[in-house]
């Protein structure tokens, strides 16, 4: 009697999706509109409603407590015809860059050297973990007593603001590597060198970016702050100077300039993060 071949089974729909996904082909999308597939449409709807609101708002209270958008357009102009916007914005930039590249070159050297040497590690940890607990306020008279009230004083309150960040992601980087990444380096006969080269830094390096962006943010700030404790220039100056003549409007100039440094910086960040590790934004879930 002759055996019947089994049927064959009709591959279902789900087993297909895989399939697809296995050969790294992404499932059809959802048709239809989705708000969500056009976040500039809700970034520019959100923000030109809070600008209307505020304009409305603005204009029925005393501008000696709030300003409105035009006026501060209106004074924004005014700062920049005068250049005194742009020669404050340089003089802060010039302690951000320095204190910001200070704090990366030895955040990222020293977190390394602690993620990969634990001797290195214990004695460290207890000074590093002693100065992120501490207010970075706490400290500004103490750095004014040793380095005086000018440029020098700001890189240090800069410096200090943007350090942790940087160091902590650095030592999580390091520490998160495979220690399986690290034996098949050394049994292909990888030295110490192309160990730090070739396997730490590549696997690191998204959380020495998020470091880094954390450390901009923290940067902006900590330089505002040299600048009102320490001499007044920059644009902690003009804020100073505004805010003591009660001119509102031009009071949210600085501000808003900060607020507009602050982004562009992280969004810089973020775009260097893109270009030196592209394989983690395939790796995101959507």
């Amino acid at each position: 009697m002759a055996a019947h071949p089994l049927p064959r089974s009709t591959p279902t729909e789900c087993e297909s999706a895989c399939d697809g996904l296995s050969r790294g082909v992404r499932p059809p999308r959802r048709g239809g509109f989705r708000l969500s597939d056009h976040p500039n449409v809700i970034r520019v709807t959100t923000v030109g409603v809070f600008l209307l609101v505020w304009e409305v708002y603005g204009r029925s209270l005393n501008p000696i407590f709030l300003s409105y958008p035009l006026a501060i357009l209106s004074a924004a102009v005014e700062l920049i015809t005068s250049g005194e916007l742009l020669a404050a914005l340089l003089k802060s930039l010039q302690g951000l860059a320095i204190g910001f590249s200070l704090a990366v070159v030895v955040g990222i050297t020293l977190g390394i050297l602690m993620g990969r040497y634990r001797t290195l590690y214990y004695a460290l940890d207890p000074f590093v973990v002693a100065l992120y607990a501490t207010p970075g306020v706490a400290l500004i008279p103490l750095i004014m007593l040793w380095f005086g009230l000018g440029l020098q004083a700001k890189i240090v309150i800069i410096f200090e603001a943007c350090f942790f960040p940087i160091v902590l992601n650095t030592f999580a980087g390091v520490r998160n590597v495979s220690r399986a990444n690290v034996d098949v380096a050394r049994a292909y006969g990888a030295s110490e060198r192309q160990i730090l080269r070739l396997v730490l830094l590549p696997s690191a390096l998204p959380f020495i970016m998020a470091g880094i962006r954390l450390a901009v943010g923290r940067g902006v700030i900590g330089m505002v702050v040299a600048e009102f404790f320490t001499s007044l220039s920059g644009i902690g100056s003009l804020i100073i100077i505004y805010s003591n003549a009660f001119a509102t409007a031009k009071l949210f100039v600085p501000v808003i300039t900060l607020s507009l440094l602050g982004v562009s910086l992280t969004a810089l960040a973020q775009h260097l993060e893109r270009r030196m590790a592209p394989w983690k934004e395939t790796e995101r879930a959507e």
